[in-house]
């Protein structure tokens, strides 16, 4: 790797209206570099990266790309001077395939027939395939962020801008993709990688620069260092420690017998007669590869979609014929993987979109009248309980970082005091403190008597939060195990399909 400095910033700064996002940043990235970004949710790194991309325009300090002066007015400019970003949260439009979404960001695209060729290759290549013919709207979440990649990579960048790259892609894909990283950094591409994966930091990034309240604070050799030690200096002091005690599973809770769901397009993935029981007190793991049934299942569970197939029982009580709505008064209540757009609405404010869950348990609506004393008072409890940084309750959903609006939208189930509640990716995107805060206020809702269900493609945190183990393939639910004693090589073969005498074999 040479020391080349492919991007310089210099004295970087940017204020919002009570928030100094950036103070006085200054780093640089050389060429065939793997530079990480870290810090915690709100350190600023977004607001950064957004600057480089020409998404914002610095108040102060400036920035050098190849030698040249660095002051992109949009992305377009930016990506005419050679930057390429991958995004945190995904900029596709659902109604078009993959192959107009990657033209759309493209300045000349080629004709049709031969861009899709161009994906097709170049997808396999890097071990991400894609139909460029798919709708995005029938793409799971890991392969959506494929196509961003792919689009990135298809602009040949300098400079190619990671956010969370691997927050949604199984363990092998992720493998595969810094293999093209390391291809792409020997053959000169500087790689600026925002992760809250600090393992993932240390097995594959050559610098780090770490940001605290918008300030560097440190810049290292992350494989000189552990992933507590990292974290540390993200976040200026000791990391909480997940505390697992004080649970024992209590009487069933929730019940689903033989559930069946119909795929609603050939893209999606059909549910084949899963059948599950959840204890109170009890956190069950489902894992799965993107793509084999993870939002449609929660999306059967939570009553988005109705099953003409099997029975759903919570505490004995038949839910199977009833909404979102109605299972939420009940007591079952769920959270998508989808947090800008699914889950929250991206202009309403907190405020607003505590209302989309809350208003019947939280007693938020009277007469058919808003409370909008009490929706405020909620959503600033939230905020408070599960250290939620913005300004206040009145900030639109997409003004937070990934991290703070995830931490948002779990804790806006978990103060509804749930029966059930059953969480898809509940720490996707978030940094390490703000991981282990989700996953200690799943376990705490554990112990105060519920039962959780966590859908999740991180298997190290399935291992660490569950009791018992199914594995998701091609939508059928495989039979649950013990997680203690599990490994990851036999959870590998569950993914896979294996079961039964299959797994106990390993």
């Amino acid at each position: 790797m040479t020391t080349e400095a492919v991007f310089l910033a210099q004295g970087i700064g940017k204020s919002y209206p009570g928030v100094r996002a950036n103070d006085d940043v200054s780093f640089q990235i050389s060429r065939g570099e793997i530079h990480a970004l870290l810090g915690e949710n709100g350190a600023g790194k977004s607001t950064l990266v957004k600057m480089i991309y020409g998404l914002v325009r610095p108040d102060d300090g400036h920035m050098m790309l190849s030698g040249q002066p660095h002051a992109p007015s949009d992305p377009r400019a930016a990506r005419g001077a050679g930057v390429a970003m991958v995004f945190q949260h995904f900029s596709l439009f659902d109604a078009l395939t993959v192959a107009e979404n990657i033209a759309l960001g493209m300045e000349n695209p080629p004709a049709r027939r031969e861009l899709a060729a161009r994906i097709s290759s170049v997808s396999h290549e890097f071990g991400l395939p894609l139909n460029p013919g798919r709708r995005v709207a029938s793409l799971s979440a890991g392969e959506r962020q494929r196509v961003e990649i792919i689009r990135c990579l298809l602009q040949d960048p300098r400079l190619l801008i990671m956010d969370e790259p691997t927050s949604v892609l199984t363990p092998q894909e992720a493998e595969l993709l810094f293999a093209t990283l390391r291809k792409l950094a020997a053959q000169g591409t500087a790689i600026l990688y925002i992760s809250h994966k600090l393992e993932e930091i240390r097995s594959h990034c050559d610098r780090a620069t770490i940001l605290r309240h918008g300030k560097v604070v440190d810049s290292c050799n992350p494989r000189d260092h552990s992933a507590s030690e990292l974290a540390a200096m993200m976040v200026g002091g000791e990391m909480r420690r997940i505390d697992r005690s004080g649970r024992q599973a209590g009487e069933i809770l929730l019940e689903v017998e033989d559930l069946s769901l119909p795929a609603p397009d050939a893209e999606s993935t059909a549910l084949k007669s899963l059948s599950l029981t959840l204890r109170a007190g009890e956190i069950l793991g489902i894992g799965g590869v993107a793509g084999n049934g993870q939002e449609e299942l929660l999306s059967a569970l939570s009553g988005e979609r109705r099953s003409p197939h099997g029975a759903i029982r919570l505490e004995g009580r038949d839910l199977g014929h009833l909404g979102p709505q109605a299972r939420r008064a009940a007591g079952l209540l769920a959270a998508p993987e989808d947090r800008l757009g699914h889950a929250a609405v991206p202009d309403f404010s907190l405020t607003e979109n505590t209302l989309l869950t809350a208003a019947t348990r939280r007693k938020l609506v009277h007469g058919g009248l808003i409370d909008k004393s009490a929706a405020r008072d909620y959503a600033k409890q939230v905020i408070a309980e599960f250290d939620v940084r913005t300004p206040g309750p009145g900030t639109a959903a997409r003004a937070l970082s990934g991290g703070n609006l995830q931490k948002f939208v779990i804790g806006r189930e978990v103060m509804q005091a749930p029966s059930v509640l059953i969480v898809n990716q509940p720490t996707w995107g978030v940094d390490a403190g703000a991981a282990a805060s989700v996953r200690q206020a799943l376990l705490d809702l554990a112990r105060d008597g519920a039962g959780v269900i966590v859908i999740s493609q991180d298997l190290d945190e399935l291992l660490e939060l569950s009791d018992r183990f199914c594995a998701l393939n091609e939508g059928k639910l495989s039979p649950p195990v013990p997680t203690e004693g599990l490994s990851l090589e036999q959870i590998g073969l569950m993914l896979g399909g294996a079961h039964g005498m299959e797994v106990a074999q390993i």
